[in-house]
C-alpha cells in the first residue's frame, strides 16, 4: 500500500514537476532558498532576502491584474500601503494583534478595490493607467492634510514587529523573518499560479485578447475584471502588511509606499522577469534587488549626488531585455531548451 502510494506520488511529481523546465528550476531554486540561512549569511544578506520575497508578491499581484487580465495599473503602490497603514492603524487604534489586524488589512485593501473598480474599468488601454496612478498621489495628500495623530503625515509611524528584538537576538529575528517571508511567497505564488491556471484563469487571458469577442461568448467582463482586481488587491496589501511589520524590510509605515516609484517598481521587476508568467516576477525580484544592491552599489560607484543614474541604468536594463528577451530573463531558459540540448548533442 504504501509502496504504490509512493510511486503514485512520485509519478505525479515527475509529471508535473520534472518533466517541466520552468517548475523544475523553481522546485530547485526553492530547495536552495531552503538552506540559505544553514551558510550563516550576514543580516544584511538575509534582510535584502526578505526585502526580495515581499516585493516579489507585490509584482506577482501586478503580473496577474495586467499579464493575465489586461487591466494595465500604475497605482498599484494604492492597495500595498492601503494594507500597510490598516494593519497599523487597527494595532495602534484597537490594540488588535498584528495576527488579526493582517487578515482585516487584507479584506480593507480587497474591498477597496471593489469601490474603485467601478469607476476605473469604465476607461481602458493608457486612460485607465492614469486614472489608476492618480489614486495613490490623492492617498498620500489626504494622509498629510489631516491630523499628524492620525496617520502621521509624512513621517508615519512606528510599526509592531512580528518578531521582536527583546524575545529574539537580531540575527534569530532575521532568520524568522526570511524563513516567513519565503513560507508566504511560496503559499502567495501557487495561489496566484492556480488562479492564472483556472478556469477564471482562461477568462481573463480571454478578456486581455479580446473583450469584445468574450462579451459575444457570453462572459460577464465587468464581474471578471472586479475579479481580476480584488484578487491583484488581496495579494498586494497582503505584501504591504509584512513589508510594514518585518522590520528586515522597513519597521514603518508612511507615505513613502504611495509614491510612484513603488508603484513602478512592480512593474520593472516584472518585465525584467517575464509578463504573464507568474513565476517570472518572483526571478525579476531577485534580480533587480542584487543587480542594485551588489553589482550597482559595490562595483559601480555612483555618489549620493548623482542617485537619480541608478534609475537611468535600470531604465537601460530594461530596454534591452525588451530587446533582446522580450518575454523576460525567466523565460529565456525554457524557451530556449531545444536550442540549448541540439548544441549540446
Amino acid at each position: 500500500m504504501v509502496t504504490t502510494y509512493l510511486r503514485r506520488a512520485y509519478s505525479s511529481f515527475a509529471t508535473s514537476v520534472l518533466d517541466r523546465p520552468p517548475r523544475l528550476l523553481s522546485f530547485l531554486f526553492f530547495l536552495l532558498l531552503l538552506v540559505v540561512p544553514s551558510f550563516k549569511p550576514a543580516p544584511r544578506m538575509l534582510s535584502m532576502l526578505v526585502t526580495i520575497h515581499i516585493m516579489a508578491i507585490f509584482a506577482v499581484s501586478w503580473d496577474l491584474l495586467v499579464g493575465r487580465a489586461g487591466q494595465i495599473s500604475l497605482g498599484h503602490a494604492l492597495f500595498f500601503a492601503v494594507g500597510g497603514y490598516s494593519s497599523v492603524m487597527l494595532y495602534r487604534f484597537f490594540s488588535l494583534p498584528i495576527w488579526v489586524t493582517i487578515p482585516i488589512g487584507v479584506l480593507l485593501s480587497a474591498s477597496a478595490a471593489l469601490l474603485l473598480g467601478f469607476p476605473c474599468l469604465r476607461v481602458k488601454g493608457p486612460y485607465l493607467a492614469l486614472v489608476t496612478m492618480a489614486f495613490p498621489t490623492i492617498l498620500s495628500t489626504i494622509f498629510v492634510a489631516l491630523p499628524k495623530d492620525w496617520f502621521g503625515k509624512d513621517t508615519g509611524f512606528r510599526a509592531p514587529a512580528i518578531f521582536p528584538i527583546g524575545q529574539y537576538t537580531l540575527s534569530e529575528q532575521r532568520v524568522l523573518e526570511y524563513y516567513l517571508s519565503l513560507l508566504i511567497l511560496l503559499i502567495s505564488a501557487i495561489i496566484m499560479y492556480k488562479v492564472a491556471t483556472s478556469k477564471t484563469g482562461i477568462v481573463f487571458v480571454s478578456i486581455l485578447d479580446d473583450e469584445l469577442a468574450s462579451k459575444a461568448c457570453g462572459i460577464n467582463v465587468t464581474k471578471h475584471k472586479l475579479m481580476a482586481f480584488s484578487i491583484s488587491a488581496l495579494f498586494a496589501s497582503l505584501a504591504g502588511c509584512f513589508y510594514v511589520h518585518l522590520q528586515s524590510i522597513s519597521g514603518y509605515v508612511n507615505t513613502s509606499m504611495l509614491t510612484l516609484t513603488m508603484s513602478f517598481l512592480p512593474v520593472i521587476i516584472t518585465i525584467i522577469g517575464g509578463i504573464g508568467t507568474i513565476y517570472g516576477p518572483i526571478v525579476g525580484a531577485y534580480i533587480y534587488y542584487f543587480a542594485s544592491s551588489y553589482i550597482i552599489g559595490t562595483y559601480v560607484k555612483i555618489p549620493p549626488t548623482w542617485m537619480p543614474i541608478k534609475d537611468f541604468i535600470f531604465i537601460i536594463i530594461v530596454i534591452i531585455i525588451i530587446l533582446k528577451m522580450p518575454r523576460g530573463v525567466a523565460t529565456f531558459v525554457p524557451d530556449n531548451s531545444k536550442t540549448f540540448r541540439k548544441r549540446g548533442k
